[in-house]
């Protein structure tokens, strides 16, 4: 849940930076676009935290070295953020987020199935983090990879 609240207030904060003129965040677009980047940059500083063991217990099985995905998946965050603020890179950066959101999805899945923690608590249940999932998703197409 924490995520969707810096998703919403950053998104509100820049907008209303935005209402007072700073031109970057001029529209509900371009505000979306760097609340997108404020939400990465903040779940994938969450990679190197303490909540790294959590997030290497949600690694599927298949991956033999849980450790190295969940560096390698905050690293891409970190990345994507980056990209999405940089107008050139923008398009690049969506379309690599939107495939990592789908890649990571089945260790959200196990994670909810197991009933893991992450920092002491239940891991988003399936019914609230799919749409979640679609709402990143939709929102990464929208600011950029949609034309106009």
């Amino acid at each position: 849940m924490i995520v969707l609240c810096v998703l919403f207030g950053s998104w509100l904060l820049f907008r209303g930076i935005g209402v007072l003129g700073v031109s970057a965040f001029a529209s509900w677009r371009a505000s979306a676009c760097f609340a997108l980047a404020a939400m990465f940059l903040f779940t994938g500083i969450a990679h190197f935290t303490k909540t790294k063991h959590d997030m290497a217990r949600m690694v599927p099985a298949m991956f033999p070295q849980p450790m190295r995905m969940v560096y390698l998946t905050g690293i891409c965050e970190l990345l994507g953020a980056v990209g999405l603020v940089i107008a050139r890179t923008r398009s690049l950066a969506s379309w690599a987020l939107i495939f990592m959101l789908l890649a990571l999805f089945p260790a959200n899945v196990k994670a909810a199935r197991e009933g893991l923690t992450v920092a002491g608590k239940a891991a988003t249940p399936l019914w609230l983090r799919a749409p979640m999932q679609v709402l990143f998703i939709g929102l990464l197409w929208w600011v950029g990879l949609r034309n106009g």
